[in-house]
């Protein structure tokens, strides 16, 4: 949804919501439970999962952005309340008059009260054989108990991918380059497997070669993006995104596929106007550096330009100017412990003008997380891999979430999961 029609729509939330779902519920002492999202919160994570449920069991709610760091109110039935003891997560009984109370301080304040109407189909994008290494948003998804489908090229060149509200990306080379995983992993058997499946799937679906099958996946995600879809992305599929998109006629792959330099003038003829969220950026022409582009600010598969990890700051926005990007950075920390990926960061000056920084690393030339408008719908980029582990290698052991409830990292993710549920319907005019 364009920002400008969630301001104009969401409007009349604050005051219409409420009324309508009292006339629905049994009359009672504790009305409301109010999912606090500040530091009296037992579970973070778990609280969105509570939260996404009761959407999908055709309840409403609203998300209270600012007020305790982003908490929700959902009415007082049975199943919520035993959800939530089943699940750990910390709810705070109120009656009418204490959330009229609370309304009241939302108002007057740097706050907003968002209505949640509907529980989004959540798509993941991955192979039918994951690789073996973890995916951050499939964990935290399991972990917070959100259903969602995985979806691989057929389905994004087919139609089922318009059945979606949401789609993410992780560490996926749209690119057709296997993120260069031969300079370091040459005949492992998931590196064998993942050639073997892609060059088999590039066939299937008659294309020349899997750098021009990836490329018209990624023109796909763009076109479900313009047509309403909401797309979240992390790590490399951040980068190879819009490299695909921009590499219109170029082959930014040739380098990788010969072992030979890839043509010095392939960045000069790169369309960046097809892209999402980045321009001019000046494209790896090594096939030895298994590095994309500069968009990367950490740049950290290259030892003489890799650069230490520091913290991140999330920005402060209007709750009442511009709740869509207030909605992605609701948390109880504003500064984070920043993690690696294979695209950590984004290097500011590779920006396009119209992108909204959400995070960044004061003072340094790269930012964390970013969001934007395409056609009808929006693009979240969030830099790294895992947020609760900061130097993730291939192999390591998932991380357990069940030791991390609180992780502020893992929270940025889950607002952009339960962001699509504020979509309005269209008003007829």
């Amino acid at each position: 949804m364009r920002r400008r029609e969630f301001l104009a729509r969401s409007g009349a939330g604050l005051l219409t919501l409420s009324p309508a779902l009292s006339r629905l519920r049994p009359r009672s002492t504790a009305a409301w439970l109010l999912v606090p999202m500040d530091d009296a919160q037992t579970d973070h994570l778990k609280a969105y999962g509570l939260a996404f449920r009761l959407l999908e069991r055709g309840g409403r709610g609203e998300w209270f952005l600012n007020y305790r760091n982003g908490s929700f109110l959902l009415p007082s039935d049975g199943a919520t309340a035993r959800d939530a003891a089943l699940n750990g997560v910390a709810t705070e009984p109120l009656d009418d008059a204490q959330v009229v109370r609370i309304r009241g301080d939302i108002q007057g304040g740097n706050m907003d009260a968002v209505p949640l109407e509907k529980a989004p189909k959540v798509a993941v994008y991955a192979p039918p054989n994951a690789a073996p290494w973890d995916d951050a948003v499939t964990m935290v998804l399991n972990y917070a108990g959100i259903r969602f489908e995985k979806v691989w090229d057929p389905e994004v060149l087919g139609t089922k991918l318009r059945t979606y509200d949401w789609l993410h990306l992780h560490h996926e080379d749209f690119t057709g380059q296997y993120s260069k995983f031969f300079l370091n992993y040459a005949g492992a058997p998931w590196l064998v497997d993942m050639v073997d499946r892609n060059r088999a799937m590039a066939r299937q679906l008659r294309y020349p070669s899997v750098p021009a099958e990836k490329r018209a996946v990624a023109v796909a995600i763009a076109e479900y993006v313009e047509r309403g879809g909401f797309l979240f992305a992390m790590c490399t599929a951040t980068e190879t995104l819009d490299l695909a998109l921009a590499a219109d006629g170029v082959d930014i792959a040739a380098a990788y596929a010969d072992g030979t330099p890839m043509d010095p003038d392939a960045s000069s003829r790169m369309r960046w106007n097809e892209a999402l969220a980045f321009q001019n950026a000046q494209l790896e022409l090594s096939p030895t550096i298994p590095v994309y582009s500069d968009i990367d600010g950490h740049q950290v598969n290259s030892p003489e330009r890799r650069q230490p990890l520091g913290s991140f700051t999330l920005f402060n926005f209007s709750a009442k100017i511009d709740p869509v990007a207030t909605m992605l950075v609701q948390n109880h920390r504003q500064v984070i412990p920043d993690f690696y990926g294979l695209t950590t960061s984004f290097t500011r000056s590779r920006l396009k003008p119209s992108v909204t920084v959400l995070a960044d690393e004061p003072g340094a030339p790269w930012v964390k997380y970013i969001h934007g408008e395409h056609g009808q719908g929006t693009w979240t980029f969030f830099g790294g891999h895992d947020p609760e582990d900061p130097q993730h290698q291939i192999g390591d052991v998932p991380t357990d979430l069940s030791l991390h409830p609180h992780s502020p990292g893992y929270r940025l993710i889950l607002n952009n999961v339960l962001f699509p549920a504020a979509k309005k319907k269209e008003l007829k005019t």
